[in-house]
């Protein structure tokens, strides 16, 4: 299905189609992102937030400006938000994060679902931070080939493999709606370690993905292999292809629209979504601090403010001739039927 050319990969995208209208309908589930703080502990190869970067601008959103964010989706009806930050596991991180999803569910009467993406943390962190309130968390694995992992981070104990799978396990054993995703067209990865992605995320038996192609920072150590990249089009398209062979093999998960998707083409996440993704993350962090959550460069929608970014999407959803969930949650089918419940 990743080699398909032509016809093949035509057909590839009307299954796709098919089989989300199937099992998850034409629905999309907005999750408002907040990117409340881009300090990081780790130091990954392809981060343009490593610890070890010298040109970010650092920065920490206050209480109120995360908790105005999570009031804008609740009173937008988005029924989900997302809390993002670079990866810190301090005891006051910890505390923080507890209080806010507190805070967050009294103030929308537990109607805004949350999903934390913050790293590998303590199982006694995990637990904590789902009953306050978390309902999922996204850990992207990046690379399911331990060997390629090992050749994207430096070799310490925080960087393990091992302890990545370890986190992903803990996760869905709390009882959270688990996600991961990997990065698509890195250098020295091969298209078999990308088949080998698909079927690691069925083996694991994951709720929802976010994955999408990559995209260099010349901050970042990766940056020196820029020339084994594939061009941006082959990777915007190998990324179409992951999407929509996972809609295939995973029938009922959630799938993202990549933000990374609109880098390299500006209709992205549209085309994602016609290929089988049912899930948006608008950007509702403060505008003054998205150019500063620089993962990897010319991100796009920096600009807009939450507002314009809730309208332009409703218009390319519906070029996607698909339909904002308003209200909904969006819980993964997957997940109910994985736990029974």
């Amino acid at each position: 299905m990743l080699r398909a050319e032509g016809d093949d990969r035509l057909a590839l995208f009307r299954r796709a189609v098919e089989v989300k209208a199937q099992y998850v309908q034409n629905k999309v589930y907005f999750r408002g992102l907040i990117e409340f703080s881009n300090i990081c502990l780790k130091n990954c190869f392809y981060c343009g937030i490593r610890r070890d970067s010298k040109n970010v601008r650092r920065y920490n959103l206050s209480d109120e400006e995360i908790l105005g964010a999570a009031r804008f989706a609740y009173e937008n009806d988005y029924g989900s938000i997302v809390l993002q930050s670079g990866e810190v596991d301090t005891p006051a991180f910890v505390e923080r994060v507890d209080s806010l999803l507190r805070r967050i569910r009294e103030l929308s009467d537990g109607a805004l679902r949350v999903t934390l993406s913050l790293g590998e943390q303590a199982e006694e962190t995990f637990r904590r931070w789902f009953e306050s309130g978390a309902h999922r968390y996204l850990l992207r694995i990046e690379a399911s080939n331990p060997e390629l992992y090992r050749k994207l981070h430096p070799h310490d104990e925080r960087h393990r493999f091992e302890r990545r799978l370890e986190a992903l396990q803990t996760l869905q054993r709390i009882g959270y709606q688990t996600g991961t995703g990997v990065m698509i067209g890195l250098p020295l990865q091969r298209m078999e370690d990308l088949a080998d992605d698909l079927l690691f995320m069925q083996r694991f038996n994951i709720d929802m993905v976010g994955m999408g192609p990559y995209i260099e920072h010349r901050d970042t150590p990766l940056y020196a292999f820029r020339a084994k990249l594939l061009p941006l089009a082959e990777r915007f398209d190998l990324s179409l292809k992951m999407v929509a062979a996972l809609r295939i093999l995973m029938k009922d998960i959630n799938i993202a629209a990549a933000t990374a998707l609109q880098a390299i083409d500006k209709l992205g996440r549209e085309k994602a979504i016609q290929v089988g993704a049912n899930v948006i993350m608008p950007n509702i962090t403060p505008g003054e601090y998205r150019d500063d959550y620089a993962l990897y460069e010319n991100k796009p929608c920096t600009d807009e403010s939450p507002e314009d970014c809730k309208a332009c999407l409703e218009a390319r959803i519906a070029i996607a001739n698909s339909t904002v969930a308003y209200g909904e949650w969006g819980d993964s089918l997957h997940y109910g039927r994985r736990t029974g419940g």
